[in-house]
């Protein structure tokens, strides 16, 4: 978390955006897609990008899960616009840990990555 800025500040935006979450779609050009659940709790997140010129130019999600996927998937999609491949290649679980801005239970890291693994999945990586 930043210096400064109270943890309960990032909690009302992780409630905002699963209220009203960015890229929530499905795109019906895309050249990369891949659908992942998490069998623990039955998350279930399916990923749609376009990658051109080895980079996302456009991404969305769709699916149903629990406030964590749902936040994690609207914040992936919406950092992983423009980046080029490589860089998404790189991103890990500190990545995502650091996108939400809140601290996760042990039991729901799964949760948090699964858009992650889901993008990685389409991606081919």
């Amino acid at each position: 978390m930043e210096k400064g800025i109270p943890s309960e500040m990032y909690k009302e935006h992780i409630i905002e955006l699963y209220k009203s979450p960015r890229n929530l779609g499905c795109l019906e050009n895309s050249t990369h897609k891949a659908t992942e659940h998490n069998s623990l709790c039955g998350d279930e997140i399916t990923i749609n990008l376009i990658v051109d010129k080895g980079k996302v130019k456009e991404a969305k999600f769709s699916g149903s899960g629990c406030i964590i996927s749902m936040v994690s998937s609207s914040l992936l999609t919406e950092k992983i616009k423009n980046m080029e491949l490589e860089e998404i290649k790189k991103m890990g679980k500190k990545d995502m840990l650091d996108l939400l801005k809140i601290d996760i239970t042990p039991a729901r890291i799964k949760c948090a990555l699964l858009p992650l693994e889901t993008t990685k999945k389409a991606l081919g990586f």
